[in-house]
């Protein structure tokens, strides 16, 4: 049979090793370029080494701003202790990749669902603690990238939680697939608009730019009798290539970004707000570290001054 059969057989065994071949160098291309540079937002090989620019006396420059954010893909998928911000607001995330917990009598909003492949640690720290994951009634995101959201379906999954998202960042959401998973979008919100959750309300503010419905969230929290704003910010970092489009957009979202009341920075990835900085000091019994209103614009500092720089390089190099 084989050999009557053989060139037949042949090619189909042909056929299958390339269709094999094909499957398992795009999936390593896709893996690897989403587990070490967050493919969906950044180009592979990574960003210039240029322009630098100096704030607050650190030296910045493209590479070394996505660096700083994504640190290794250890770092991406590895538990940082979970713990108390302020108030009724938890760190649940990786070293480099922010979640959020706020937790509220009617249940829990979890802000950030990050990689797929980080919900059961996001799990294991809302269960460390001491509360329970299928709590989780809201699920929300700062912008639609893999690193900050691709993990939405799966929570839905566990949890039935209710997922909302900027109209501007549907698109973005929808072909985000894992695992063929279809993406879950309850709720589209829009600029302005406000979740509330057993007397916690979030503001949704369109900052857009590094995506075009980047969303950076505001609430205010009670701690020690005091009432405090809180900033969850959306990242502010420019891609390679401004369009028109794209510069219009940052000189609206650095000027909002900076008109927003707060005491409180936080964003979505830690080094943004120096997570592991305070974190530190917390543990050292130090006044907590997280209130912060002299670090609000630390971050919009620094991606203001890149963006800038950028632009004058890209106009210099088409002559103007």
């Amino acid at each position: 049979m084989m050999r009557s059969a053989s060139g037949s057989a042949a090619l189909r065994m042909a056929s299958s090793r390339a269709s094999f071949c094909i499957s398992f160098i795009t999936a390593a291309v896709v893996l690897g370029a989403s587990v070490s540079s967050a493919w969906a937002q950044t180009a592979n090989p990574p960003p210039a080494d240029h322009p630098e620019v100096t704030v607050h006396g650190r030296k910045f420059t493209p590479r070394s701003i996505l660096a700083r954010n994504m640190g290794t893909p250890e770092d991406q998928t590895t538990q940082f202790p979970p713990h108390k911000i302020i108030g009724n607001v938890y760190y649940v995330g990786t070293r480099t990749l922010s979640s959020f917990l706020i937790v509220t009598p009617q249940g829990s909003i979890l802000i950030n669902s990050t990689y797929e492949r980080n919900v059961p640690t996001i799990q294991k720290s809302v269960e460390q603690l001491g509360f329970r994951f299928s709590d989780v009634k809201i699920l929300l995101g700062t912008h639609a990238h893999n690193d900050h959201q691709e993990g939405d379906a799966l929570v839905k999954e566990m949890t039935g939680t209710q997922t909302m998202a900027m109209a501007e960042d549907v698109p973005a959401l929808q072909a985000m697939k894992p695992s063929g998973k279809e993406h879950p979008i309850d709720k589209t919100l829009h600029d302005g608009e406000t979740v509330t959750l057993g007397g916690t309300t979030l503001t949704a503010h369109l900052t857009p730019g590094h995506t075009r419905g980047c969303t950076t969230w505001t609430m205010k929290a009670q701690d020690g009798g005091k009432m405090y704003n809180l900033v969850i910010g959306c990242s502010l970092r420019p891609p390679a290539t401004l369009t028109p489009e794209v510069i219009a957009e940052f000189n609206h979202t650095f000027p909002l970004v900076r008109s927003l009341a707060c005491d409180v920075p936080l964003g979505d990835h830690p080094a943004q707000y120096s997570m592991q900085e305070k974190y530190a000091k917390l543990q050292k019994g130090a006044p907590n570290p997280f209130i912060d209103p002299a670090g609000c614009k630390n971050e919009v500092d620094i991606e203001e001054a890149m963006f800038h720089a950028l632009l004058d390089e890209q106009r210099q190099a088409a002559g103007h």
